[in-house]
């Protein structure tokens, strides 16, 4: 079983409701690949250290999960850098 901390932020221009779907459709993503969200943090509307994507805030979110394989964790890392809404993510393997 492998530990990963995913760390993203969300574009401040959505609603509250839309901003929920966005983390919801990504909690259903790392869990219908086979994973496992053992803690789901929202650390709230913060100012980003430099602009990205033309934004100075953003949501923040960060899900521990515990995975068999990487399957999902590859899956979260393509749609993440597809998706609008999301304008940076991070994933890091948490050795324990």
């Amino acid at each position: 079983m492998k530990n990963y901390e995913i760390m993203f932020i969300v574009r401040p221009t959505l609603s509250e409701e839309e901003v929920k779907k966005v983390v919801d459709n990504f909690k259903k993503v790392i869990t219908d690949n086979g994973s496992k969200i053992t803690e789901v943090k929202e650390m709230g509307q913060r100012e980003l250290a430099y602009e990205i994507k033309k934004f100075k805030s953003g949501y923040y979110f960060v899900f521990e999960v515990e995975a068999n394989d990487d399957k999902a964790i590859k899956e979260f890392d393509r749609l993440g850098l597809i998706s609008s809404d999301v304008i940076r993510h991070l994933i890091t393997k948490i050795e324990k």
